[in-house]
């Protein structure tokens, strides 16, 4: 492929650049985060598991009643793990810091809706890498 990638991650033993677009919503659409503090303490939490699971957090944005992420992540992990340790995670430190909310909007303890939309991203369109594939013998 002719073009330079310039966001190529280096591993012991692989060489990745991948991207996926995650967006999942509350229970119900509930309005949960709707003031400056609960919108800071979920991206917090939000980097804190990104941490503790080597998932690169390239943008993100807390909506009232869904969360938005661009991430990038190590090709070992599987994504549905990562979207299990995100929701999760959130979730049960959610909890922690605002038990108040599980009983009046949450009384099942379930913050999150169970489905969520994952979508890959790369440098390359789909047509430029079946170009390049179809080229090989050709070249």
């Amino acid at each position: 492929m002719s073009k330079d990638i310039d966001e190529l991650i280096h591993e012991r033993g692989y060489v990745y650049n991948f991207h996926f677009h995650l967006v999942w919503v509350t229970k119900c659409r509930h309005e949960v985060f709707t003031t400056p503090k609960l919108v800071a303490e979920m991206t917090d939490i939000l980097m804190k598991i990104a941490r503790l699971n080597e998932v690169t957090i390239e943008q993100m944005e807390v909506m009232p009643d869904h969360i938005h992420l661009l991430l990038s992540f190590k090709p070992k992990y599987a994504p549905t793990n990562v979207v299990k340790a995100f929701k999760g995670g959130l979730a049960r430190l959610f909890f922690e810091l605002h038990p108040e909310m599980k009983a009046q909007k949450f009384w099942g303890g379930h913050l999150w809706s169970p489905s969520y939309f994952m979508s890959t991203l790369g440098d390359m369109s789909k047509e430029t890498v079946e170009n390049y594939i179809a080229s090989q013998r050709k070249g």
